[in-house]
């Protein structure tokens, strides 16, 4: 299968909503993102339409219609009748006319355009002949491809009930094929499952386009939609067929042996098919569409979310006559549906218990099945795993348990206090730290107000200011506790958060230094200052021994000198 889906990587962000609305879990979980597994997918565009990140993409076959116009030969546009609801005059809200799309296409290059309904027609009176003769129990219709895809790869066993018809689309394309030789056909509708089959069953379209692509290439050339004054024909029975119960309005039920039934949304169709399995369905005409609405609620309506407004607006341009169309030869209108299931993995009970284990799953009662990972049962998911689909990691109630766990580790075992309050200034939460340190038990505080232990002072500054303080030191003299406090305020999560590392026994011993060091520069001082006492005791001694030397030796000197005189 060709990537009709393709995922922005940089997009997906993990999730899994694609994964829980995927009716068949066609999506494995790999390198952190959601990837479509090809062979398994039906197609039917919901993980397309759910995603609030728009991470999937539908393959834009644009080019391919410009290359077919480009090449010289005719090509004609297929437009599905849900045209109706998806292009609306932006005045009077109503749907625009086939003339004006046409108008538009042929802007574009194209030779002409008209309504799938007319091939619908061609389809449906092979359905009604079917019916009249009764040629199985039961008849599925065999119009949407994400149903027949649906059957072939999931429901092999309910293929003979499929009505093997070709698809409006396809007789439509045939049709146009016949009354113009070498044309080329392009399909344009609310679906992605066309695409695959234009390619499974080559020779009917040659490209298929969604109206959102239609609409872009609309853009890039400045072409609007405009009223031309013409009036759309007045045959139509089959326009109803985009809308539920659609293909039963236009049918003409001539066996009353038979019930006829209108199945659409993905998952009705999922339980309608396995009553049929199951053998609890006989005699009936099922009409199924995958979408919810059927194709007025397609995945690529570019206002999918009105299905009242998109329901009268096609009513409304339906009429009440059928299309004047080519009576083919069933032989014309037979196609071949075969099955497409793949072995499914086996994996014994132990394996999946064991899965079970590694999330902490070890008893039925801790299977949850809250689906947050995309599968509906936990048994499901462990299965997954197995086939590499997902991982462990999937699971959300393990995370947060886990996550729970290694942070109340973390606040339960740190010798830091800690308190967590609201924005009224009540207790949160209390770890044993703190309550060791202000002398209380959590059932004193929770819930109450700070004040009763702590000045709330500088938590209503955090508020006020919006600012967190950090290792700020505090004394507590009704605790006889030293401090360091770090206040946080998250205002995302309207909490303050208070942290109080325990300094006393650090503040005292560096009181203890200090103490020490004022002790030893006195004694210091002290000792300095008799010894300058000393000194200056010393110093007065050797003044008045000096003088008293000086003035002897000056005697002396003076009576040597006299006595040489004399001599």
């Amino acid at each position: 299968m060709s990537d009709y889906l393709n995922l922005k990587t940089a997009n997906c962000k993990n999730c899994y909503k694609c994964i829980r609305h995927c009716p068949v879990k066609s999506i494995r979980f790999e390198n952190s993102h959601a990837q479509i597994v090809g062979e398994e997918c039906i197609l039917c565009g919901n993980c397309f339409v759910v995603c609030p990140q728009k991470a999937k993409e539908i393959r834009s076959d644009v080019a391919a219609a410009e290359s077919l116009i480009q090449s010289g030969a005719k090509v004609y546009a297929s437009i599905a009748p849900s045209f109706a609801a998806n292009y609306r005059d932006e005045k009077t809200g109503r749907g625009h006319t086939l003339s004006a799309l046409a108008r538009a296409l042929e802007k574009l290059g194209f030779a002409g355009a008209e309504e799938t309904a007319r091939g619908a027609a061609i389809v449906k009176r092979q359905y009604e002949r079917m019916v009249a003769a009764a040629r199985q129990d039961v008849i599925i219709s065999s119009s949407c491809h994400s149903v027949n895809q649906l059957i072939r790869k999931y429901y092999p066993q309910v293929l003979p009930s499929l009505a093997g018809v070709i698809s409006p689309m396809q007789a439509h394309c045939m049709d146009m094929k016949r009354r113009c030789p070498g044309a080329k056909t392009v399909f344009i509708g609310p679906c992605i499952a066309k695409k695959d089959e234009a390619e499974t069953y080559p020779g009917f379209a040659d490209c298929v386009l969604t109206f959102d692509e239609l609409s872009q290439w609309l853009a890039k050339n400045n072409i609007r939609l405009e009223e031309t004054g013409e009036e759309d024909s007045p045959q139509g029975l089959t326009r109803f067929f985009p809308i539920a119960g659609g293909i039963l309005r236009s049918m003409q039920k001539s066996n009353p042996a038979y019930s006829y039934i209108s199945v659409d949304g993905i998952e009705n169709c999922i339980a309608a098919i396995e009553d049929i399995a199951g053998g609890k369905a006989g005699k009936c005409f099922v009409e199924m569409s995958a979408c919810a609405g059927s194709c007025s609620g397609g995945p690529v309506m570019e206002k999918r979310r009105t299905p009242v407004k998109n329901h009268i607006a096609i009513a409304g341009y339906a009429k009440d006559r059928d299309f004047d169309t080519e009576d083919y030869p069933e032989e014309a209108l037979g196609k071949e549906i075969s099955a497409l299931c793949k072995p499914k993995t086996h994996v014994g009970e132990g394996a999946i218990l064991e899965v079970l284990r590694k999330i902490g799953k070890t008893k039925p009662e801790q299977e949850l099945n809250c689906g947050t990972c995309g599968y509906n049962t936990c048994r499901e998911k462990a299965q997954a795993v197995l086939e590499g689909k997902a991982n462990l990691f999937m699971c959300l109630p393990y995370l947060i348990e886990k996550a729970e766990s290694f942070s109340d580790d973390i606040i339960k075992h740190t010798p830091n206090g800690i308190i967590v309050l609201n924005e009224m200034m009540q207790v949160q939460q209390i770890n044993e730290a703190a309550c060791k340190m202000l002398n209380i038990t959590p059932s004193h505080i929770l819930g109450d107000q700070v004040v009763r232990i702590l000045d709330p002072g500088p938590f209503l500054e955090a508020v006020e200011e919006e600012k967190n303080t950090y290792n700020k030191k505090l004394y507590l003299p009704e605790y006889e506790k030293h401090i360091a406090e770090t206040v946080l305020y998250d205002k995302n999560y309207h909490i303050i958060i208070c942290i109080m590392r325990d300094v006393t026994e650090e503040t005292r011993r560096i009181q203890s230094r200090e103490d020490f060091t004022h002790q030893a520069i006195e004694i210091a001082d002290k000792v300095i200052e008799k010894q300058m006492l000393a000194v200056q005791e010393i110093a007065s001694l050797l003044g008045e021994t000096t003088a008293e030397t000086k003035t002897a030796l000056t005697k002396l000197k003076d009576s040597i000198l006299r006595d040489e005189e004399r001599a």
